[in-house]
């Protein structure tokens, strides 16, 4: 439906007075409201500075009813112009807590199963269609989250940078990797897959509508965070996705490998089963609401809701035993922080002695007590002077996702013949988290600013978002992250080349080695 745009519906929709302040009406009307076509319509954003920003610009159909399990619908084309200055729904979810200092990272626009919406910020519209484009896709796992969380916003990486960022919303947790195929049939042969296909869908969108916004759609890089980071590593191995991006970076996060059919249907039995809906009445799942379909979920004990390895849409595990093929020709980037299990309500943030360390690393790790007194010798030698409470963080880390990170990196980078590129995020913040997961987003983002509770004020913070928003967009636009005064080789198994951002950014090679080994035997012995 075809809608006006006026001064309150500008201001309020997009809290960017900062950028039109000194206007007269009619020069703040042109300004702020750039118009594009897209293959479904034309859409009508606003302005923000040097930036052009549409929030809540729909590539799919709403995913309820009928459509609910099933691959995304192309949005049906409207008449006149859709105004597109707010935020649009996120997927239905349960939320998690998670630590005070990130909570504000949260987004705010209300859960919907129409949450096929995507986000663009562009330095201007129309003209050469030559600015790398940069597709960041959430964490919060497969079950939370949404594009619109503070941390995303692409003001300043696109306005500083010269870039295009896109933010995608998508279907979560149940609504969109619930595997039905083998007890609903042909009409549920997406659903474990659904929320993936989204992604595509949106990749598809931005393919065929993004020079209109200045971007190059030949140069496409798909980025994202945590979950994020497993979809982006997850759209590498999906031959759906071939073609519709050109890079790919993963931060604090890998999925080598996906749920089994058998797996991913018991969970889906568990479920149906919670719903009180019997097998061979699978379509009645269609008429519960979604806010009783989360409540199931809650209650259903023992099942994932995650991608399923189907066959169809993902043909084997992602990066288990190697590097996807379909990929191949994708340069990869990817990297851990120094101490990402500090979100994790398991490990200790307050100070802890040197039996409380024995007993955190025995039960974290599942080991006995000399395997936890080795690794815990090995871990003080490598960081002398650190307390019992910093090495319970340090192997922790290492254990949940530096090592998964390593291996997914070591895969790739044997596949060839595109680089690997690796990354250890190692600044501290003021906070007790040190520096947890999540922690490197502001930073790639040059979002800093928006991030105090967690970051701090401190000077040091501008100049590292500087060389790693600056690397990111790099990396981007060429497929080699480095820049001025900051060359960063690639990674191998023999130098395992490895860019550390703090105040004092170097390369490493192969740092701390030791604790490499010791973690990474220890998995396949529990294997």
């Amino acid at each position: 439906m075809e809608t006006k745009l006026d001064r309150r519906t500008v201001v309020a929709g997009a809290a960017a007075g900062a950028g039109l302040i000194g206007l007269s009406g009619a020069a703040r009307a042109a300004v702020a409201a750039p118009v594009v076509d897209t293959t479904q319509g034309k859409i009508r954003g606003y302005a923000d500075g040097r930036v052009n920003i549409f929030k809540g610009v729909p590539y799919g159909e709403p995913t309820g009813g009928a459509n609910r399990f099933a691959a995304p619908k192309k949005r049906a084309p409207w008449p006149g112009i859709k105004d597109t200055v707010v935020y649009a729904g996120q997927s239905p979810q349960n939320v998690a807590p998670i630590p005070l200092l990130i909570e504000g990272s949260r987004s705010k626009e209300a859960m919907s199963e129409d949450c096929l919406y995507l986000n663009v910020w562009t330095p201007a519209v129309g003209g050469a269609a030559n600015r790398p484009v940069m597709v960041w896709f959430h964490g919060g796992g497969y079950s939370g989250g949404s594009g619109a969380a503070t941390w995303y916003d692409g003001t300043r990486l696109a306005g500083r940078h010269d870039a295009v960022v896109v933010t995608v919303n998508h279907r979560l947790n149940i609504f969109g990797f619930t595997y039905l195929a083998e007890l609903g049939g042909a009409r549920y042969a997406d659903s474990g897959m659904a929320g993936m296909l989204d992604c595509v869908a949106a990749l598809e969108w931005v393919r065929d509508n993004i020079g209109n916004f200045g971007g190059d759609a030949k140069n496409v890089t798909i980025f994202g965070e945590s979950g994020g980071a497993g979809k982006v590593s997850t759209l590498m191995a999906m031959p759906p996705a071939r073609g519709l991006f050109h890079r790919a970076v993963a931060e604090s996060g890998a999925a080598l490998r996906h749920m089994t059919p058998a797996a991913a249907t018991e969970s889906s039995r568990k479920l149906l089963a919670t719903l009180g809906i019997a097998p061979n009445q699978i379509d009645r799942i269609h008429q519960v609401s979604d806010t009783a379909l989360l409540a199931a979920m809650a209650k259903t004990q023992g099942a994932a809701f995650g991608p399923t390895v189907d066959g169809r849409s993902l043909p084997a595990n992602p990066f288990d035993p190697g590097a996807p093929a379909v990929s191949a020709n994708v340069p990869f980037m990817t990297g851990s922080n120094l101490t990402e299990s500090t979100f994790l309500a398991v490990t200790p943030l307050d100070p802890i002695d040197e039996a409380g360390l024995q007993n955190f690393v025995r039960g974290y790790l599942k080991v006995d007590d000399a395997e936890a007194r080795r690794l815990i010798a090995l871990y003080r030698s490598d960081y002398p002077g650190r307390d019992p409470l910093w090495i319970s963080q340090l192997i922790s880390t290492d254990y949940w996702m530096r090592d998964q990170v390593i291996t997914q990196a070591t895969r790739k980078a044997a596949l060839g013949p595109a680089p690997t590129y690796v990354y250890h995020f190692a600044w501290v913040t003021p906070s007790k988290l040190n520096c947890p997961h999540g922690t490197e987003i502001p930073f790639a983002f040059d979002n800093v600013d928006r991030a105090a509770d967690l970051l701090g004020t401190g000077a040091a913070r501008q100049p590292l978002a500087d060389k790693m928003s600056a690397a990111w967009v790099a990396f981007a636009r060429t497929g080699n992250p480095s820049i001025p005064g900051l060359a960063w080789p690639a990674y191998t198994a023999a130098t395992r080349a490895t860019m550390v951002f703090d105040n004092d950014t170097r390369v490493q090679m192969d740092p701390y080695p030791r604790q490499r080994v010791a973690i990474a035997e220890l998995k396949a012995r529990q294997a």
